[in-house]
């Protein structure tokens, strides 16, 4: 982890986004940044791993809506710093392919209550849930 602060000491990102001063992983279970305007997200493994940047999350499509689900229970099994502008973050279900910028996890914490609630419309609507499924 004194990798990832290193790579933060200075970071300075788009104008709309505040310089991130801290990261702390908490796994297996969420992700804390906090901004130099003072803001602290606390993130779920479960919301960043649904929000995910990679192209290829492990996305169902549903009438060519993509849609990731089951994942309630995923853990965070580590995170890497990836310049000096986000970190990869590797989930148990070994999902590892998407940088989340620092810009990107200020926008996933300051819209986390809305984005959540849209997932879980788009679950319902699709007849899908959070819970993983059941092994037979």
């Amino acid at each position: 982890m004194s990798a990832i602060r290193r790579a933060i000491r200075n970071i300075q990102t788009s104008v709309d986004c505040p310089r991130l001063v801290r990261f702390s992983l908490h796994a297996p279970k969420s992700v804390e940044v906090e901004y130099a305007n003072g803001n602290v997200y606390n993130v779920s493994a479960e919301f960043l791993r649904v929000h995910s940047p990679a192209a290829d999350s492990k996305i169902r499509s549903v009438n060519g809506e993509k849609v990731i689900f089951g994942r309630r229970h995923i853990g965070i099994m580590s995170a890497e710093p990836i310049g000096n502008y986000g970190v990869r973050i590797l989930f148990d279900d070994l999902h590892k392919t998407g940088i989340y910028t620092w810009d990107y996890l200020y926008h996933l914490g300051s819209n986390k209550f809305t984005l959540m609630r849209n997932y879980i419309r788009t679950l319902k609507k699709h007849g899908l849930t959070r819970d993983p499924p059941r092994r037979k």
